[in-house]
């Protein structure tokens, strides 16, 4: 059985006197010891690395983040820094000051004895399989400046991608949004002075609509806190079984069918499996490692599922187009365009294609989207505001009218 490895924190000397410092895993402090001996160098002080506390949500560092620092690092490697000094740079001068501990650590274990990508290894919430795959394909192959320009060009891409997603759903969630506060003033504090109204001028049974919003804001107003709870209540439920694999399915499932959303959705999914994909085979990555890889990163139980369905199938013999054509997640030009590819041994280069075309249809469906949801909400606002307006006026409509004829 092998031995638990500890970090341990050391600062050592080379034979010139300088002065170095970092983390290493080993079983014991003798085998620290031995370590830095045998790197030629004089341990000074050897100590247990003590285990800190993080209270902080989330992993505190942005995509953006990860984005710039693949740039940068490409560019210093393409020049010839040594990856230590490119470390060591990139983690002093970051502004994400989470960011650039973390990275003084991966510098730690790389000046440790690690490989690059062992030691992002070490931080999976801040890079992925992906990441980490094609950093030890560069390491692998000499060409780590290669690869990171390519991951770069990636990771960009993708950035680009998700605030598309994003922008487009951003809108109507923040129109939604107003309007349900708008209505709730309505109803909790502008409502109630014309029942107060109606009361006084001791008229008879109203209109229907009327009694309907006057009923809702009474509603509202007096079971606003059961209601917010019953949300509260609901809301935690639906993650609870998102938290499930079958709800996770059904849910996944069910946003790749809705009428406009679904459709921009789909091809989503084939521009990021193609450009994913397409990036890992350039790089020298396995088709199967390479198509795991793209399942983990998929962001969605039907899509990963398909995925593994088909490196299943590959994993037998057989080629990628056919089982592909069998999931339904890709349209059959792009599926012909992949049997193109893996028959002329570019299928690298034809995935690169259908990336470029795929996320260019992204924008164009986005775009279209979000004319097409404009009016529709503005016309949504209208008709529930309008008629709250509507509908307390029509009393007042009626009482005009019996002055008129009496």
């Amino acid at each position: 059985m092998a031995a638990q490895l500890t970090a341990f924190l050391w600062e050592a000397r080379t034979r010139t006197g300088d002065v170095k410092k970092g983390v290493m895993e080993a079983e014991n402090e003798q085998a620290v010891h031995n370590k830095l001996k045998l790197q030629q160098l004089q341990p000074v002080v050897v100590k247990k690395q003590p285990r800190q506390l993080s209270f902080n949500i989330g992993t505190g560092v942005r995509v953006n983040d990860i984005v710039i620092f693949t740039r940068l690092f490409a560019t210093m490697i393409d020049a010839g820094l040594p990856i230590v000094q490119c470390l060591e740079i990139l983690s002093t001068q970051s502004e994400n000051k989470r960011f650039g501990k973390i990275l003084a650590q991966v510098r730690a274990n790389v000046e440790g004895g690690l490989t690059l990508s062992d030691s992002m290894r070490r931080f999976p919430k801040i890079f992925d399989n992906l990441f980490v795959n094609l950093v030890a394909a560069g390491e692998a192959g000499g060409i780590l400046d290669t690869i990171l320009q390519r991951l770069s060009v990636y990771l960009e891409k993708a950035q680009k991608l998700r605030r598309q997603i994003k922008g487009a759903m951003g809108y109507p969630i923040t129109v939604l949004c107003i309007a349900a506060l708008v209505v709730t003033v309505l109803l909790t504090k502008v409502i109630p002075t014309f029942e107060k109204m109606f009361k006084d001028f001791g008229g008879g049974k109203l209109p229907a609509p009327t009694q309907f919003v006057i009923d809702l804001s009474y509603t509202l107003r007096n079971y606003l806190p059961y209601i917010i709870g019953g949300a509260i209540a609901l809301g935690t439920g639906l993650k609870l079984i998102l938290r499930t694999r079958k709800g996770r399915l059904a849910f996944d499932g069910m946003l790749l069918k809705l009428p406009i959303f679904g459709a921009v959705l789909r091809k989503t999914v084939v521009a990021r499996f193609a450009r994913t994909m397409g990036t890992l085979l350039a790089s020298g990555v396995p088709i199967l490692d390479s198509m795991e890889i793209v399942a983990k990163t998929a962001g969605n139980v039907v899509v990963h599922d398909g995925i593994m369905f088909v490196r299943a199938r590959v994993s037998e013999g057989k080629d990628l187009a056919t089982p592909l054509m069998e999931t339904g997640l890709m349209p059959p030009m792009v599926v012909q365009m992949i049997s193109v590819g893996e028959q002329t041994g570019a299928l690298d280069a034809m995935l690169s294609k259908i990336a470029d075309f795929y996320e260019e249809e992204v924008d164009v469906a986005v775009a279209s989207m979000t004319r097409m949801l404009e009016p529709l909400l503005m016309v949504f606002l209208g008709a529930v505001i309008g008629g709250l307006v509507i509908a307390m006026y029509m009393p007042i409509f009626e009482m005009a009218g019996n002055i008129k004829g009496g």
